[in-house]
C-alpha cells in the first residue's frame, strides 16, 4: 500500500510518496481502508513544517474508509464496517485533559495519509450511514469542531444569532447546524461570490469585511448583538468579534489563522459580561451525538474539490490560495 510521508525539515515540496506492506492488527487494534481524507489548518502546518513532528510522519488527521481485519478484543467493529477517525482517539468522554490531547493522527502519530491504517479501536467510530467516504471524511476535525461549539458548549436557543467567519470548513459546518438548530446566521467574507453562496447556503445576514473593517459593529447592529461567534482568525479578528457580541454573549476560539498572540479589548470584553471558550475538536462521545445528529437531520457536508494522494502537496497549495469553499478533500479509493 501507498503512503504519504513528511521529510525533514518540511515543506510541501519534501512531502514524498512511499509503499510498505500492510500491518495485521493487534489485540484491541482494527486495520482500515482508507478511501478519503480531508485537508484541515492543522494538516497544512505539519506538512509545511510549521508545526514540528517526527521525520518521516504520516500527516492528515481525518479519515474514512471500510474496516479490513480486527484484532482480539474488538467488539465495536467488524469487517465490512464503515468508519471514520476520531481527532484524539485517548478523548472517549467528558472534560478535556492533557492525556485525552495526545495521540493525534499525523502530529504525534502517524495519520491517514496512506491506502490502509492498523491502529486502535478507539481511533475509530461510526461515521454517518447516509454519507459517503468523502463526506464523512471532513467531520472528525472541522464537523466536530463546529459541533461542539454551537451545541456540546454552547445552550443556543431558535432565533438566536451566531457570527461565522469566511468560508472554511468550521465556518461552514457552524453555519448549517445553527441553520439545523433554528438559530439565524450572519456571515463574514471579502469575495462576493462567496457572500452569495453563503446566503445560498442559509445566512441570514453577510458582510464583506474588507469593505467594511469595522464588521463586529456593523453586525451588532445588524442583529442586536449575537449570541455565540466561532472565531477562527484569531488575534486579526478577535477584537471585532467581542464588538459583535450581545451581553452575555460568547466567543468560540477555535482557530489562530492570522496569528498566535494578539490583543484582546478587555475593557469591551468585561463591559459585554462576555466569555470566550476554547475548543480544541471534541471527544469520541461528542461525536457519536453528531453524527445521530447529522443522521437525523441528513445534513451533508460542503465539499469544494478533491485531490488523489499523489497530488497530496498541491491540495494544500490550493488550501493556501484561499479559493475554497468548505472542505478539500484526499480521495485514496
Amino acid at each position: 500500500m501507498h503512503y504519504m510521508h513528511v521529510v525533514k525539515p518540511g515543506g510541501l515540496d519534501k512531502l514524498a510518496i512511499a509503499e510498505t506492506a500492510e500491518r495485521a492488527p493487534l489485540a484491541g487494534e482494527i486495520q482500515v481502508r482508507v478511501h478519503a481524507s480531508s485537508l484541515n489548518f492543522h494538516d497544512y502546518l505539519v506538512a509545511a513544517g510549521l508545526l514540528p513532528v517526527e521525520d518521516g510522519r504520516v500527516p492528515m488527521s481525518d479519515a474514512a474508509g471500510v474496516v479490513t481485519a480486527v484484532g482480539d478484543g474488538v467488539s465495536d467493529f467488524a469487517v465490512g464496517d464503515r468508519v471514520m477517525s476520531c481527532f484524539f482517539p485517548n478523548w472517549s468522554d467528558g472534560g478535556a485533559s492533557m492525556d485525552g490531547l495526545l495521540g493525534v493522527p499525523g502530529d504525534h502519530v502517524d495519520g491517514f495519509a496512506s491506502e490502509s491504517v492498523t491502529m486502535s479501536a478507539n481511533a475509530f467510530s461510526a461515521m454517518p450511514r447516509h454519507m459517503s467516504f468523502a463526506e464523512a471524511a471532513t467531520l472528525p476535525c472541522a464537523g466536530l469542531t463546529a459541533w461542539r461549539a454551537l451545541v456540546e458548549e454552547a445552550s443556543l436557543q431558535a432565533g438566536e444569532w451566531v457570527l461565522v467567519q469566511g468560508t472554511g470548513g468550521v465556518s461552514i459546518f457552524a453555519l448549517q447546524i445553527a441553520k439545523h438548530l433554528g438559530c439565524k446566521v450572519i456571515a463574514t467574507s471579502s469575495s462576493e461570490e462567496k457572500l452569495e453562496k453563503l446566503r445560498a447556503l442559509g445566512a441570514d445576514e453577510v458582510i464583506n469585511y474588507r469593505e467594511q473593517p469595522e464588521w463586529g459593529r456593523q453586525a451588532a447592529e445588524t442583529t442586536g448583538g449575537v449570541s455565540l461567534v466561532v472565531e477562527v482568525g484569531g488575534p486579526g479578528t478577535v477584537t471585532q468579534s467581542v464588538r459583535a457580541l450581545r451581553v452575555g454573549g460568547t466567543i468560540s476560539m477555535i482557530g489562530v489563522l492570522t496569528g498566535i498572540s494578539g490583543d484582546v479589548p478587555l475593557a469591551e470584553f468585561f463591559q459585554r459580561n462576555a466569555v470566550m471558550s476554547g475548543i480544541t475538536v471534541g471527544s469520541r462521545q461528542h461525536q457519536a451525538n453528531m453524527t445521530k445528529a447529522f443522521e437525523e437531520w441528513e445534513l451533508k457536508p460542503v465539499l469544494d474539490r478533491s485531490f488523489k494522494l499523489a497530488q497530496l502537496a498541491d491540495a494544500f497549495r490550493y488550501q493556501e490560495s484561499g479559493k475554497h469553499f468548505g472542505k478539500i478533500g484526499l480521495d485514496l479509493s
